[in-house]
């Protein structure tokens, strides 16, 4: 079977599994929600995996630019579970218009994340956005100004740690004072990465819709590294590993240090040992002051954040026994957190945190346990109460907010002052251009009134 002829073989199936709801029909006898999944080829399988094995939710649609990717995932994910045909969407506008869609998963590429959730939330769609919420600082602000005008509708942050009691308890054990004076947090995302190589422009692969991919961005001759997943390592499109998974432990930094936007910002860095099509850096380390007028001394806290590529060492806490004492680590990759009090520190990883007192850095309390995160955007739908999403939008916008103002500084290659309160820099009006895209590109534009 071909795969035009399996494709519309999927779309009869479908039709064979009518919808239980439309709109709100979930909140009826059988509570089932309808969820749409937009970007099936990487983070996006996830997205329909997890949502399959949750109690009556069904993956009722997805949506992506690449048709290649249909056939597979439907036999995957849907026929050879024996669940039904979710209907099959190019143009995220016009699954926006099915009735019998309650939320979206968004799963896409970062420069399509916030405009896909504000066209969502316009659409009456609760919607889930992967990290990091926003492409730039701009678009976050619409996010949230979007998210503040849809109080009816849930939206929910991709900073899935924040669903599991480990990172919930190692947040209320540092803002309970039990580790003194939190002056300073570390975040650490060493992934080994080898190079991108290079690749030419070429044809655009057939069954893609590049114009639909490239949305906001500019428009460039396909490349395979400016597409799947490479797009990562470009700046027209990706943020750099502090914006993959970097933000993730950017995230659990600021929340265990408890602030929000900075005032000072130094970022250093470069693209190490490799020539090739990449142009974000392979290693930056950045360090974000924050005022903190109730501590001692300077009066203020500072957040250090380290992305590296390469050659690395494990970081743990104990030389003879690195692997056990690493933040997160496996064959490759050591990532996770550190925090500095004025009576010991913490180590954090993505199931437990344990902390360490003195200069005889005796063990003290300890905590762990995960959770799921898509079964707290479905219970927050359900109970019409954003709170149980767990990742506030504005929690995600200021994450990201500290991505953003981090690579900015790395790339005009200075320390740079911030005003909070105006969410502007201070006397760099060049800086304040990149908190937003030079243009966005026709149709692919915010609203100006959300």
């Amino acid at each position: 079977m071909n795969r035009r002829e399996f494709s519309k073989k999927a779309v009869a199936a479908s039709a064979a599994f009518p919808m239980i709801m439309t709109g709100t029909g979930w909140q009826g006898a059988n509570d089932r929600i309808n969820v749409a999944v937009i970007g099936i080829r990487a983070q996006g399988q996830s997205h329909i995996d997890e949502y399959n094995r949750l109690k009556n939710v069904r993956v009722a649609a997805i949506c992506d630019i690449d048709s290649n990717l249909f056939d597979e995932r439907i036999k995957k994910c849907f026929l050879d579970r024996e669940l039904p045909v979710p209907k099959i969407y190019t143009d995220l506008r016009k699954l926006y218009e099915d009735k019998d869609i309650d939320a979206v998963s968004i799963a896409t590429p970062n420069h399509w994340h916030a405009l896909a959730a504000v066209w969502a939330l316009q659409a009456g769609k609760h919607a889930s956005v992967e990290k990091p919420c926003c492409y730039n600082f701009f678009e976050g602000q619409k996010l949230v100004e979007a998210a503040d005008r849809y109080t009816k509708l849930v939206i929910q942050d991709g900073a899935e740690q924040r669903s599991n009691p480990c990172a919930r308890s190692m947040a209320e054990f540092l803002h309970s004072g039990k580790l003194g004076e939190v002056y300073m947090a570390k975040g650490l995302c060493y992934k080994w990465r080898d190079t991108i190589g290079k690749t030419p422009d070429e044809p655009v692969p057939a069954g893609v819709d590049y114009d639909l991919w490239t949305g906001p961005a500019p428009k460039r001759p396909y490349s395979k590294n400016r597409f799947h997943y490479n797009w990562h390592w470009n700046w027209d499109y990706g943020n750099g590993d502090m914006g993959n998974q970097g933000v993730h432990e950017m995230d659990i930094a600021r929340w265990g240090l408890n602030v929000t936007l900075p005032v000072k910002i130094n970022a250093m860095g470069g693209h190490f040992m490799f020539d090739d099509d990449q142009n974000t850096p392979n290693d930056l380390i950045t360090v974000f002051e924050f005022p903190n007028p109730d501590g001692g001394g300077d009066k203020k806290k500072i957040l250090q954040f380290e992305v590296r590529h390469w050659i690395t060492n494990r970081e743990g806490i104990k030389a003879d026994n690195p692997k056990e004492d690493a933040y997160m680590v496996s064959s490759d990759n050591v990532i996770g957190n550190l925090f500095f009090g004025s009576k010991g520190f913490m180590t954090k990883n993505v199931n437990e945190w344990q902390v360490y007192y003195g200069k005889e850095r005796k063990e003290g309390e300890k905590g762990s346990g995960l959770a799921n995160h898509y079964q707290a955007f479905i219970d927050a739908i359900r109970a019409g109460d954003r709170k149980l999403a767990n990742a506030d939008i504005h929690d995600g916008f200021y994450s990201c907010a500290l991505m953003h103002l981090g690579n900015i500084s790395y790339r005009l290659g200075r320390t740079l002052e911030f005003d909070p309160a105006k969410m502007k820099f201070i006397n760099a009006p060049d800086a304040d251009a990149m908190l937003t895209r030079p243009e966005y590109r026709k149709p692919f534009v915010f609203p100006e009134k959300i």
